[in-house]
């Protein structure tokens, strides 16, 4: 009867352990969103501060994903990341990861913000659906007052860069990646 008794407390503290990790990492989790989805918005303002054209880019644009603090650096080979939330007609619909590894003579670190806008319905699933992957020929317009005036997408889409801080020297190749995390 006693082996019993422990036998069932023992399964029911493992269960409510098992609840309360799983329930604490899914409020970190949350909390994360929520700080990556914060900064977005304040990544958006600070785009259109810069640019107040690409007001209308946000405006019109059928999705766009928003990677508000991005950490890059590099030695001869470098690489980059950031979480970013992506937003479809100006709804938050999901959170996305970016990761980026580069060869090539560079030196130092740097922060930055980017913001890739989609054209169609089409080029946004392309992205939910984690097909994206950039080049090192599709190029990134630093967002300067009045850079988005001429911008046309290329293959369905449109990135700008902001710098945040840091320093890069940087002649080299590589690609990002993208994955996504629906709500």
């Amino acid at each position: 009867m006693k082996t019993n008794y422990s036998r069932v407390l023992r399964k029911f503290l493992l269960f409510a352990a098992a609840i309360f990790v799983s329930g604490s990492s899914f409020s970190q989790s949350a909390k994360k969103d929520r700080r990556i989805v914060e900064d977005s918005e304040d990544a958006r303002a600070a785009f259109i501060q810069t640019d107040g054209l690409m007001n209308n880019l946000f405006s019109s644009a059928y999705g766009y994903v928003i990677f508000p603090n991005v950490g890059k650096g590099g030695i001869g080979i470098g690489g980059a990341a950031g979480n970013g939330a992506v937003y479809k007609h100006g709804i938050l619909i999901g959170m996305a990861k970016m990761t980026q590894v580069t060869i090539g003579f560079q030196w130092g670190g740097q922060a930055y913000r980017e913001v890739i806008f989609f054209e169609t319905k089409d080029d946004l699933d392309r992205f939910k659906e984690n097909r994206l992957e950039l080049s090192a020929q599709a190029s990134a317009v630093a967002a300067t007052a009045g850079a988005s005036a001429n911008v046309k997408y290329k293959n369905g889409v449109m990135i700008f860069t902001q710098t945040k801080g840091g320093l890069m020297y940087e002649a080299s190749i590589g690609g990002q990646k993208f994955t996504f995390r629906d709500l």
